[in-house]
């Protein structure tokens, strides 16, 4: 595998588990130093078991504070010596109509998915300026078209792509690179659910062209390029990484 990111050091939100790990073991793979963060020990360890011991580091932390995340990154420029690269891929899934959502629901999946964003983007912008580094966001194809049954993912995951753009116009000047990668139907125990239920699928399969649902392994692998220097040109994107869903004539129903 190449070592694009040798002598470069990585943090990723919500790497216990799912998009998460795959990203930091993919990072790991090429060469970078991780600091891998969740809400939960065990799983960062599970994760950071079969990583590089001198370049693998963890913090428990949750994105949806805005001190954890300020410490999550002081600990890993503490540890590591820089930041080169910020994969905000920390969030959480919830299911509901507008109506059938409450306050809380509504606060747990903003705080979650768009202001951890924030928080660790923010927190992370004065080393990503001095190494010139980027930021890749973990969004979803529902940020592109929207989608029945998820009110607040889709409003959260609608403003990450929109703050991704914000990030990539604002800290141009600095050489500092944002970008946004939208899987599509992954597995994960995010979406155990969906994959469990047969007729749910069938109907999911009439537009994904490739009639399948995503691998954790293969938006790592985008999420590389995006982070490394072949993607010095590219900036302030959201790329779907769906399957193809979102060429087919109609967005993400599932649960309708």
């Amino acid at each position: 595998m190449p070592q694009r990111f040798e002598r470069k050091v990585a943090l990723v939100t919500g790497g216990g588990s799912g998009i998460g790990a795959a990203i930091a073991h993919r990072l790991a793979a090429e060469g970078a130093a991780v600091m891998i963060s969740g809400r939960t020990e065990k799983r960062l360890t599970e994760t950071a078991s079969d990583m590089p011991a001198t370049r693998t580091a963890t913090f428990v932390a949750n994105v949806a504070s805005r001190r954890e995340c300020d410490a999550l990154v002081a600990a890993t420029v503490a540890r590591f010596g820089r930041l080169d690269t910020l994969v905000n891929a920390a969030g959480m899934n919830l299911v509901g109509t507008i109506e059938g959502t409450s306050d809380e629901q509504w606060d747990d999946c903003l705080s979650s998915d768009l202001s951890g964003v924030f928080y660790m983007s923010r927190a992370a912008v004065p080393h990503l300026i001095a190494s010139k580094g980027s930021i890749v966001n973990i969004g979803s194809v529902s940020s592109l078209g929207g989608g029945w049954n998820h009110a607040a993912y889709n409003a959260a995951k609608g403003g990450v792509a929109n703050l991704t753009r914000s990030i990539a116009c604002d800290l141009g000047k600095f050489g500092v690179r944002a970008n946004t990668v939208a899987p599509g139907l992954t597995v994960t125990e995010m979406v155990d659910a969906i994959m469990e239920d047969e007729a749910l699928l069938e109907k999911a399969w009439e537009r994904v062209p490739l009639r399948r649902a995503g691998q954790p392994e293969e938006i790592a692998a985008t999420v590389a390029f995006l982070a490394s220097e072949e993607a010095t040109w590219i900036t302030g994107i959201v790329l779907p990484v769906d399957g193809g869903q979102t060429c087919t004539d109609g967005g993400p129903e599932w649960g309708k």
